[in-house]
This record gives structure tokens, C-alpha cells and sequence, in this order.
């Protein structure tokens, strides 16, 4: 048993300190900025966070990695690139996103306090019966919140985290929910903060077209809907996930024992509550922070819904809504009389504190992509593509793994297709079939390596959301995201030569449930 344990850990080391050797080879370590150095602080980061199974070293690691090599190994510099170019800029760069996660805390400790929370959870456990209904249910309502990738994560945890509870799946298994539906949704829905994202890189007055025509393409966040779906109806599960599912029809959500900070909720101040006392607080979140994206946006001009989501700034926009929905919250549960003011002001703290892990690895997580721009990560990838460019029918399948070594190495999708599109764009004529499909597997990549990287906000935020141990979340999802990600990649060497969506998705989706069907054939075997 304990070999079992030790193997995958001496792979990690062999993963890293292989790549460390490639690196020398490719690259000179005394200039490393635009070289395959680039990527080596994220791999350093993620190794560790895999071995160790601790987050907050592993990326202050990954940071210190990437400030020696930014500065030539210079301490001094070292010191001070990672304070201002890491940590201050990193701080200042998402404070609208602390203060976010913050206020939501804030209304998540009042739903508790005044019973929404309690009360919600009592009519589900009535009419949501099953595990079935449970996941299926926290996938609707991800599916339902498609404006903005943060806001679903957080959201979908405070509303169905009682639900999934009472339905006895694991922490785990509801922050793959959340994180599995979160940015794949964004991605194909085309009034989100994601496709004003996308389209600001496309040439002006294309981009909302070119996000569209991509949309069946994008066969990682379509596929990841098909396996969650089946996975739920087919009820298994398999890899570290299997042992967090098992132990949750036993009581035990968390597996290895240890809840996050804030997880014990606790006793509602009264009985009164009811569910409209969750409902029409996340109503009026929802409503409030869309009408905040929007205001922003438009920036006091006539812009119409669509133009304005294009020029929104999410880091504005929510902790805007977030505060006005906070403030309405505070006086709702005052006059129905389900908490005093002094019970009120007293979840501030409670809030802030259920979010400082976030926070932190948020900081972190910010930091090290910082430092591996430093290192100019964008220049190595366009070069490398560039190189590639003579294996056209093959491109959409080569962009997909690229984008997902970026995104897992970097934690940010924006910042992936940022660096990507601009570079299919020119490689493919604008709006060509396989221009489409090359910036559709640039997205879906971006998606898949967000999704796998323990380092990316989303996925850190999904373990917010649900209230789950960071590495648990991460290490009981890579599997099911590994193998989306496998069928995504065979789909894209199709859709390079045949280049019809019909074709493409539908043989992506017969072989997304084969699949399953082999992996469960293959896991109730082992287990006979």
C-alpha cells in the first residue's frame, strides 16, 4: 500500500526535474525570459502542491522560483521583484475580487444565521430526494448562472452546498460540480464577461460572430456537461474521487477528516425562516450584479446590453452588486426579524474569515502568474506554434494541447486565449472553417488546463464555494478532467480533416458515454 503511495509522488519528481533538464537544454538559465524557463516556476508550484499536499508553500515556492530567474539570481532584486512585481501588484490587481469574495462571504454567513440556508436545505432534502437530483440539480443551476465565472462558483456552493449535504455526496465531488460547470458554461454563452473577453482579441466588430461560430467546436466545455450528465444518470464514479463518494455514504464529506475554516455553520437565530428568505437574497444578488456588469460597462454612454457586457470590467462590476446586495440583504432579515443588528454586523467577521484561504491562495496564485510574465511565457508559445504551422489539419488538435499546458501552468484561461487567438488569427484567414475550429480549441483548452490547475482562481473558488480542502479538489477532479480532455483531443483531430460540427460533436458525444461505459465496465471489475 505504501508503495502505491510513493509511485505517483516519485512520478511528479521525475516530471519536474525532467522538465528542469529540458529547460537547460533549450534555453540558457542566465537569460530564461522567452525560453521554456518561462513555464518552469508553475511546474515547480504545482509539483509541490501535488507531493506535499500543502498549497501556501507550494506557490510561495513557485514565486520564489520564478523571481530568481526573472532577476539573474540577483537576491536583492529577487526581494524586491516578488514584493512589487508579485505581491503589491498582485493585491492591487484583484482587490475588486477580495471584496467580492468577502461580501459574499458576509451574505452567506447571514443566510445561515438568519435559517435561509437551513430552511432551504429542509425543502430540498423533501423534494430533491436523491444523489441523482442533488448533482443534476447543482448543474442546472451552474448552467443557469452563465454571466460570470466567479459569481457561479460562489454562488452555486452557498445555494446547493446544504442540498448535496443532505444527498450525502462529498465536498469533492461538488466542487468538480461547480468548477466542471463555472467556466465551460461562461465559454459558450455569449452574454458572459468570458465572450467580451474572447471577442476584444478578434478584429473589431467580429468578435461576437467568431465566438458564436465557435461555440459547437467547443468540445471540452460541451463534452463536460455530456460527462457530467452521464456520469450522475450511469452512478459511479472512479479514481481518488470513488474513495471521497464512498466515504460520504458513510458521513464523512471531507475523506481525510479536516473541514475548512468557516464550514460549521452555525444555529439560525430563529425558526422562522422560510426558503424565500435564501431565495430572494440570491435573486436580488443575481439581478443586482448583472444590472452592476452592465452599468459598468456602458460607462454612462447609450451602449445596448451586448456592447456593454463586451466592455466590462467583472473586477468592478460584482463587488458593486455584491455590496448593494449585502446592504438590501441586512435590512430584509431585520424587518422580517430573523436577526438583530448587533447578530447582523457580527457575520462581517464571520464572512471575512470563511474567505481568507481564498484570499491567500488567490494572492498566490496571482503572484506566480505575475512572475511568469516577467519571464515572458507568451513569447516561447508563439514562437513554438509558429513552428508547427505546416501541419494545418493537425493545428486544432496541437492549439488544444497548448492552450492546456499554458492555462495549467499559468492558472488563467484569459490569459492563455489572450495570447493565443491573436496568433491562430494570423495563421488562419478570418472566419475560415479551420480558423473557427483552431480559436474554438484555444478556447476549449484554455477551459481544460483552468480547470486541472490547482493554481487557477476558478478552481480555487470552486473549493471556496464548497467549502472543500483545496487539494482535495484538485486531486479528485484531474481524472475526470483528464478524460474529457483525451476525447476533446481525438475530437479535434477529427474536426481538422472533416471539418462538419454535426459530424465532429455527435462522434465526440458517442464517445464521451462509450468511454464511461469501458471506465465503469473496467472499475466494477476491479472492485469484484
Amino acid at each position: 500500500m505504501q508503495v502505491k503511495k510513493i509511485i505517483p509522488k516519485l512520478l511528479i519528481v521525475a516530471f519536474v526535474v525532467g522538465f528542469g533538464v529540458l529547460c537547460a537544454f533549450t534555453g540558457d538559465i542566465t537569460n530564461p525570459v522567452g525560453t521554456l524557463w518561462s513555464l518552469f516556476p508553475p511546474v515547480v508550484a504545482i509539483g509541490l502542491a501535488l507531493i506535499t499536499k500543502e498549497v501556501y508553500s507550494s506557490l510561495f515556492m513557485g514565486v520564489l522560483v520564478g523571481g530568481l530567474l526573472a532577476t539573474s539570481f540577483n537576491p536583492l532584486k529577487t526581494l524586491d521583484s516578488i514584493t512589487n512585481d508579485g505581491f503589491i501588484s498582485a493585491v492591487s490587481g484583484s482587490a475588486g475580487i477580495f471584496i467580492f469574495l468577502v461580501l459574499l462571504g458576509v451574505i452567506v454567513a447571514l443566510l445561515n444565521r438568519a435559517g435561509g440556508s437551513q430552511a432551504f436545505g429542509i425543502w430540498a432534502s423533501k423534494h430533491v430526494k436523491s444523489k441523482i437530483g442533488a448533482a443534476l440539480a447543482t448543474f442546472a443551476f451552474g448552467v443557469l448562472i452563465f454571466i460570470d465565472d466567479y459569481f457561479n462558483c460562489l454562488t452555486v456552493g452557498a445555494v446547493m452546498r446544504p442540498v448535496c449535504d443532505k444527498a450525502k455526496i462529498s465536498r469533492a465531488k461538488l466542487s468538480y460540480l461547480i468548477d466542471a460547470t463555472a467556466a465551460p458554461i461562461c465559454m459558450i454563452a455569449p452574454i458572459s464577461s468570458w465572450a467580451a473577453a474572447v471577442s476584444s482579441y478578434a478584429p473589431e466588430g467580429q468578435g461576437l460572430s467568431l465566438f458564436i461560430r465557435a461555440i459547437p467546436y467547443n468540445f471540452y466545455s460541451l463534452l463536460t456537461f455530456v460527462f457530467i450528465i452521464a456520469i450522475a444518470l450511469m452512478k459511479f464514479d472512479y479514481g481518488p474521487m470513488k474513495l471521497h463518494e464512498a466515504n460520504a455514504e458513510k458521513g464523512d464529506l471531507f475523506t481525510f477528516g479536516t473541514s475548512v475554516v468557516g464550514n460549521d455553520e452555525e444555529k439560525p437565530a430563529t425558526e422562522k425562516a422560510r426558503v424565500i428568505d435564501l431565495v430572494l437574497p440570491i435573486i436580488i444578488l443575481i439581478a443586482v450584479c448583472v444590472y452592476a456588469l452592465y452599468y459598468v460597462g456602458k460607462g454612462g454612454s447609450n451602449m445596448n446590453f451586448i456592447d456593454a457586457f463586451s466592455n466590462t470590467d467583472a473586477t468592478v462590476g460584482l463587488p458593486w452588486g455584491g455590496l448593494v446586495a449585502l446592504v438590501v440583504t441586512v435590512v430584509y432579515f431585520i424587518a422580517r426579524r430573523l436577526v438583530t443588528f448587533k447578530e447582523a454586523m457580527a457575520c462581517i467577521p464571520k464572512g471575512f474569515i470563511a474567505m481568507v484561504p481564498a484570499i491567500l491562495i488567490l494572492t498566490l496564485a496571482t503572484t506566480l502568474k505575475n512572475m511568469t510574465g516577467l519571464l515572458n511565457s507568451a513569447a516561447f508559445v508563439e514562437g513554438a506554434l509558429a513552428n508547427a504551422s505546416g501541419l494545418n489539419n493537425f493545428l486544432p488538435a496541437i492549439i488544444f494541447l497548448v492552450a492546456c499546458g499554458i492555462s495549467f501552468a499559468t492558472g488563467t484561461s484569459w490569459g492563455t486565449f489572450g495570447i493565443l487567438i491573436p496568433i491562430v488569427l494570423a495563421i488562419f484567414p478570418v472566419g475560415s472553417s479551420l480558423g473557427v475550429i483552431s480559436m474554438s480549441a484555444c478556447l476549449a483548452g484554455s477551459v481544460c488546463g483552468d480547470h486541472c490547475s490547482p493554481i487557477s482562481d476558478t478552481t480555487i473558488m470552486s473549493s471556496a464555494g464548497a467549502q472543500c480542502d483545496h487539494i482535495n479538489h484538485v486531486s479528485t477532479q484531474l481524472s475526470y478532467a483528464l478524460t474529457v480532455a483525451a476525447i476533446s483531443f481525438v475530437s479535434y483531430i477529427l474536426a481538422g480533416f472533416v471539418h462538419n460540427v454535426y459530424i465532429s460533436l455527435g462522434v465526440a458525444i458517442v464517445l464521451t458515454v462509450i468511454t464511461l461505459f469501458v471506465i465503469k465496465a473496467i472499475t466494477n471489475k476491479k472492485t469484484v
